[in-house]
């Protein structure tokens, strides 16, 4: 099922994605598999691999907002930038956000893509 936006939460450690359209949501889970990696005497692979785990996710939606805390957010963007430029180019915006429920979740990303989808003269879907 192919979703035009999706709502990523995350933090070092977990994400949620929520991929909706104007009657569909799917929603998914990724969680970060923690290893100490000699060569770089950090978790740096495994972040690597997490994020990089939640840009295939996303892969296919149009829009995508990711929110979460900001250092995450921080990460997630460079990361998805210089790693994944097809992917850094759908992303629309960045909100930092505590840890909502998924409800709130949704309601916030059907409110930004209805202001998003106004601004850019796109019709929401």
């Amino acid at each position: 099922m192919s979703h035009s936006h999706a709502v990523v939460w995350t933090d070092h450690q977990t994400a949620q994605i929520l991929q909706f359209d104007a009657e569909h949501l799917q929603a998914k889970r990724i969680r970060s598999h923690d290893h100490y990696t000699r060569q770089h005497g950090s978790t740096v692979r495994t972040e690597h691999e997490f994020f990089g785990a939640v840009c295939d996710a996303i892969e296919g939606v149009s829009e995508v907002l990711v929110t979460g805390s900001h250092t995450a957010i921080a990460d997630f963007r460079h990361y998805a930038g210089k790693h994944r430029p097809h992917t850094a180019a759908r992303i629309v915006g960045y909100e930092v956000v505590d840890h909502p429920t998924e409800n709130q979740l949704v309601a916030a990303g059907r409110k930004y893509f209805l202001k998003h989808d106004k601004m850019t003269a796109a019709p929401s879907r």
